[in-house]
């Protein structure tokens, strides 16, 4: 169950990484993927048949706390939102602002900003929570934040936004690889050069990392391999078992 807009399963290479890696081990014990969308305020119950995934529950999502409570079988793909108690598999966020904001600092950078994703998704907080709690020990200035929807478009938004109201910064960390390609091209049509001017890191190492100019440093989050154990975990029927995946720095052309 994917809670987000119809749209989005088709436009953002997340959830195609994310469900054809789910599909084919469901495939592995002989049955079918179902996917269902719903959207993120959504409070009717789709017809569930087996177990779940879900994806992108935000806080106080009503069908993921009704799943929650339902008896049927259920794992959330990414730490679960405060007010659910639900089994789940996720990447390290928190360590992979950490690496970004690491790398900002060994590099020379020090006015740093960031694009966040939705507030309301954990692993979105925990992104921006690990980038600014270690540029804070550092002592580096105080970040200024804008937000995006994990959309190219809103990241050349709040790219936009950040250049009016942070004109000083050399460098921006983006919690999507989608967001920093939309970033990149908000700073090139404001004449900033990447990384010359203004260094930028995204997340993910989705496959647009690789086809922006300059090419994208970010950092990587094992997608497959989350969707696999996720899945696998829960077709098993384990529990007490919540892994944490480990994310990576991948360094490219633009940090």
């Amino acid at each position: 169950m994917v809670c987000d807009h119809l749209p989005r399963l088709f436009s953002e290479p997340y959830y195609a990484r994310l469900l054809s890696a789910a599909g084919a081990v469901i495939a592995e014990h002989g049955t079918h993927l179902m996917v269902t969308t719903v959207t993120p305020t959504s409070s009717t119950l789709p017809a569930l048949s087996g177990a779940v995934l879900i994806v992108g529950a935000r806080e106080r999502h009503p069908l993921a706390i009704k799943l929650s409570t339902s008896g049927v079988p259920v794992r959330n793909i990414g730490r679960p939102p405060h007010d659910l108690k639900l089994p789940f598999a996720d990447v390290d966020n928190l360590d992979g602002g950490r690496q970004a904001a690491e790398h900002f600092l060994l590099t020379g950078r020090r006015n740093v900003a960031a694009i966040g994703g939705p507030p309301s998704l954990p692993g979105a907080r925990d992104r921006l929570e690990g980038l600014v709690r270690t540029l804070q020990a550092a002592g580096a200035p105080d970040v200024p934040v804008a937000y995006g929807d994990f959309t190219a478009a809103s990241g050349t938004h709040a790219m936009q936004w950040l250049l009016r109201h942070a004109p000083g910064l050399d460098a921006v960390f983006v919690a999507s690889d989608l967001m920093a390609a939309g970033a990149i091209q908000a700073l090139r049509r404001a004449g900033r050069k990447v990384p010359a001017d203004v260094a930028v890191i995204g997340f993910d190492d989705a496959p647009v990392a690789r086809h922006t100019v300059p090419a994208l440093t970010t950092i990587r989050q094992p997608v497959e391999e989350l969707a696999t154990v996720a899945t696998r975990l829960l077709l098993t029927g384990a529990a007490g078992i919540d892994p944490v995946l480990p994310t990576e720095l991948v360094v490219r052309e633009s940090a």
